[in-house]
């Protein structure tokens, strides 16, 4: 593991020293105090993200957190386009001689992708599934919204979340579940904004119900808890949740805690009749899920990758990474999440919002 962190450091910083110098040469012309203004700053860009994360947790003025944090993050994924841009023109000028520029065009076409993946990500899908069932529902159904994966902190602001809880509001649920990394990598600037009294607006006749995920743990699983009891999200670890019309709410520790429950302890007491969901953030026990004839199985956690050509990897390492799919009788959805993790950009995925119409076919369902 620590050999893989060096070498992906190495090349980060390889990458950045490839990029830094063909634009020094480009920028052979210019006076020398721009071209010296330019390396301060783009070294601290490349930076960025190191120190954002090594001084999240001090008390530093909120604008400076939020612009280490979107530049430094940023700048990953502009090095892994600029790069490869940049190695691809620059083969070009090697075969064609008059190929000319070859720099100004990678920079063009690096800043066009990550504008497009913007806008990408600042406009999420909401997706709609249907599940029929034979057990019982009061009033024949119930309406879930889902989301997973907000992230919130430096990244992702209370205005972003107020925007959000519009979109839950707009899609009329009855409860709403948050399926884990509802916290990014500190509480801080979650508590200093009080992000979670937007969740105050949400209509939900029966609630807001959250398990918690890997990024809780990394915040700190206890100061979220603490957090999180003051507003009306309810996060609960390896708990059911007292039946809404019908519908149990199995609410998963993260596999981060390596002494959660089992899930078949967890449902011994429950209602076999019963409509059974199950929050757990990582998708790596949907099988399990299956063996307990859970109804209904709902994950995040792998955005999807987020960005190409991460989304290839995702969907190699998890046999579920994104979507809906059923195995056996267990219906399961891994979300994209509703924000993001890191860079700002969406490109080859989407942000994504969950809704599930549960609908009983049973006879005694009113």
């Amino acid at each position: 593991m620590i050999l893989m962190l060096l070498g992906t450091l190495a090349l980060y910083l390889g990458a950045n020293f490839y990029i830094f110098i063909r634009l020094l040469q480009a920028m052979s012309l210019m006076p020398l105090w721009l071209r010296v203004a330019f390396g301060v700053l783009y070294w601290l860009a490349a930076c960025g993200m190191f120190i954002s994360f090594a001084l999240r947790n001090v008390a530093l003025p909120e604008f400076l957190h939020r612009t280490l944090h979107v530049v430094g993050t940023s700048w990953l994924l502009f090095t892994l386009y600029m790069a490869v841009a940049l190695a691809m023109a620059d083969l070009a000028h090697w075969l064609w001689p008059s190929f000319q520029h070859g720099v100004w065009y990678a920079l063009g076409l690096t800043l066009a992708v990550l504008v497009a993946g913007y806008i990408n990500y600042r406009t999420p899908h909401v997706e709609h599934i249907t599940i029929e069932t034979d057990k019982p529902i009061e009033g024949g159904g119930l309406r879930l919204v889902a989301v997973s994966d907000v992230h919130l902190g430096n990244g992702t602001t209370r205005a972003d979340l107020a925007r959000y809880v519009d979109i839950i509001n707009g899609e009329n649920p009855d409860v709403v579940v948050i399926v884990g990394d509802l916290i990014d990598n500190s509480i801080l600037p979650v508590k200093r904004a009080d992000m979670c009294r937007e969740f105050e607006r949400v209509e939900a006749r029966y609630g807001i119900y959250m398990a918690a995920g890997n990024h809780e743990y990394i915040s700190g699983i206890d100061e979220c808890l603490n957090y999180l009891k003051t507003t009306p999200v309810r996060l609960l670890s390896d708990s059911v949740v007292s039946p809404i019309n019908g519908v149990e709410i199995v609410c998963r520790d993260d596999r981060q805690n390596l002494r959660r429950a089992k899930l078949d302890s967890l449902l011994r007491a429950s209602d076999s009749s019963s409509f059974k969901i199950v929050l757990d953030h990582q998708p790596n026990a949907i099988a399990e899920s299956q063996k307990s004839s859970v109804d209904l199985h709902l994950s995040g956690h792998t955005h999807r990758g987020q960005v190409f050509p991460f989304n290839l990897v995702t969907d190699h390492l998890f046999e579920q990474s994104h979507g809906y799919r059923k195995w056996g009788d267990t219906h399961a959805y891994v979300m994209t999440g509703l924000s993001l993790w890191g860079p700002p950009f969406r490109i080859g995925t989407h942000s994504e919002l969950l809704v599930v119409d549960i609908v009983s076919r049973a006879k005694d369902a009113e």
